[in-house]
């Protein structure tokens, strides 16, 4: 088993799973560490909000780690570095993470226009100073995920990461798109390598990861020391197990729809001790789309799903799924 050290932390695997808002919950998180995934991390906080309201419960949850979850970073974002490092100070006290990350990612409007996520690889600079307020706040590591940079006519990944190193990060996730692709195109597995090329510390290598033969590819092309994982996770948690087999060169096989729709049950359950019914189910119908993605009659099955609202009928749908896909 591949072994990374992380600061003071060991990181066994070979695929991290990629902080994602609204979809990667404790709830996913936990399947997917079941399934072998090297890390977890939660979805994204805001360190603004914690440092003005650090009682508030909706952020405690999204901070709080399942009982499984180890390793596991708390992901802060922000543009202030007075703000990410009293967050990661409230974050470290609260939820005892093993790592603390930082957001240079997130391309979505209403973050990166407020001079958030993705909008942060604009200014170099401000990014280190940012990782020096969290590196001098908290004890644990700190990680930084990144994109290629804005848009194709400036794209400077390797002038970010340099940056965070020099500040303190203890890892850098380098997601191959710029803030312009979002999540479309191909990514530029070739300026990953360019980031690890680059500098010392270990670089988590992000995108396009389907199955274990890509991760295998980006693991070879840019030279990285582990790989993230993100929407190929989606109702495909087993991923992490087909990385694992595929890198150890050892047997994997294919889950079959019963495997699918029990990891979704259990998952769903996980959901509704920690969230209550009313909210976890509204949140497994998108889910439950994943995970039947690429079943027969699936468009019929997700009309269907769009209007789960009790674990009881979520345990009767699973069950006619099982049952129509073994006809």
């Amino acid at each position: 088993m591949k072994e990374v050290r992380i600061g003071n932390l060991n990181v066994r695997g070979y695929a991290t799973l990629a902080p994602m808002a609204g979809v990667a919950d404790a709830a996913f998180r936990s399947v997917c560490r079941e399934m072998g995934a090297a890390m977890t991390t939660s979805e994204m906080v805001s360190a603004k909000a914690l440092c003005y309201n650090k009682h508030d419960s909706k952020t405690h949850a999204l901070m709080r780690p399942y009982e499984n979850e180890k390793p596991f970073a708390v992901q802060l974002f922000g543009s202030e570095p007075e703000f990410l490092g009293e967050g990661a100070h409230i974050a470290y006290e609260y939820a005892h993470p093993d790592a603390i990350d930082i957001n240079m990612g997130c391309p979505v409007p209403k973050v990166a226009t407020n001079g958030e996520g993705s909008a942060l690889m604009r200014d170099p600079t401000l990014a280190g100073r940012i990782v020096k307020a969290v590196r001098e706040a908290v004890e644990c590591p700190v990680t930084v995920k990144m994109r290629l940079g804005w848009d194709a006519e400036h794209i400077n990944a390797v002038e970010v990461a340099r940056a965070a190193e020099e500040n303190g990060a203890d890892a850098v996730t380098v997601h191959g798109r710029t803030r312009e692709m979002f999540y479309s195109g191909k990514a530029l597995w070739e300026e990953i390598a360019r980031v690890k090329q680059a500098i010392r510390i270990p670089v988590i290598a992000n995108g396009d990861v389907v199955s274990g033969e890509s991760a295998a590819a980006l693991f070879r092309e840019a030279g990285a020391d582990l790989v993230a994982v993100g929407r190929g996770a989606l109702g495909n948690p087993f991923l992490f197990a087909e990385i694992t087999a595929f890198m150890e060169n050892s047997e994997f096989t294919s889950p079959t729809i019963r495997d699918k729709m029990d990891v979704l049950l259990n998952q769903t359950t996980r959901a509704v001790s920690i969230k209550g019914e009313y909210t976890a189910l509204k949140e497994a119908r998108t889910h439950t789309m994943y995970y039947l993605k690429g079943l027969r009659g699936a468009a019929k099955l997700k009309e269907e799903a769009a209007h789960l609202s009790a674990l009881g009928e979520l345990k009767r749908f699973v069950e006619k799924v099982i049952e129509t896909g073994s006809r």
